[in-house]
């Protein structure tokens, strides 16, 4: 008699699986970065109306829910969703380099290929860029201007935080950078969606696909570094 080699058991999260994750997830975020840039742009309008965009957020869906709580859950789907993202892309990550070994990785030329071999990076410093971005506009603690006050039932303080925290050229260039590798990530991510989802399509359709995710990630770029840049050179203030 043989004895039979126990079969290996599947890994809980498979490679499609983690890829379909990182695909929706990544919709997620593609869709509320521009929802976020639009109502960013907002602060054009001046103090009044982005004060009253932002006090309109923390009561949204009142008396329904409380001060915040829609914003609250709002927030814990965006981290459940980051959660899933960022552990996706480790697990692929990983398994994708044990399966190459010493061999490199071949396929993609030119702006393909530099967006697909630095999306580790730029995921990576996207997430320290978000963890910033709470501490000094939402959180107002550690890196936020001095000048912060912190908003209430009775009104907000969104736009005089934003305009004291772009006063700051060092401040204003880590969000020029930001957006710039937000831009990177988002345009590769897009495109690589499309084919997480397992959509086939011609060579023309394909050109297509990146030229629309590469015009959205560019909308989104040049609609936030506009603001920066606005609060340096005193148009907002």
């Amino acid at each position: 008699m043989t004895s039979r080699t126990p079969a290996a058991k599947p890994p809980l999260i498979s490679n499609v699986l983690a890829k379909y994750i990182m695909a929706i997830t990544g919709i997620v975020f593609a869709l509320f970065v521009m929802v976020h840039m639009y109502g960013n742009l907002k602060v054009y309008k001046g103090p009044e109306a982005f004060n009253d965009y932002a006090l309109f957020l923390r009561t949204l869906f009142e008396p329904l829910f409380p001060y915040e709580g829609f914003l609250w859950i709002f927030r814990v789907a965006l981290l459940v969703c980051l959660i899933g993202h960022v552990g996706c892309a480790v697990l692929l990550s990983a398994r994708a380099k044990k399966a190459r070994g010493s061999h490199k990785r071949r396929g993609l030329k030119g702006f393909k290929s530099f967006t697909a071999r630095t999306m580790p990076v730029t995921g990576v410093v996207l997430l320290l860029f978000i963890i910033f971005h709470i501490l000094d506009l939402t959180a107002g603690v550690g890196v936020a201007p001095v000048e912060f006050q912190h908003g209430s039932q009775a009104g907000s303080f969104a736009y005089e935080n934003l305009v004291a925290s772009f006063q700051r050229p060092v401040v204003a260039l880590i969000y020029l950078l930001a957006m710039v590798i937000l831009f990177l990530h988002l345009a590769h991510g897009l495109w690589a969606a499309v084919y997480d989802f397992g959509v086939t399509v011609s060579e023309k359709a394909r050109s297509w696909v990146i030229l629309v995710a590469g015009v959205y990630a560019l909308i989104i770029m040049l609609g936030n570094i506009s603001i920066p840049l606005a609060v340096l050179f005193g148009l907002v203030k």
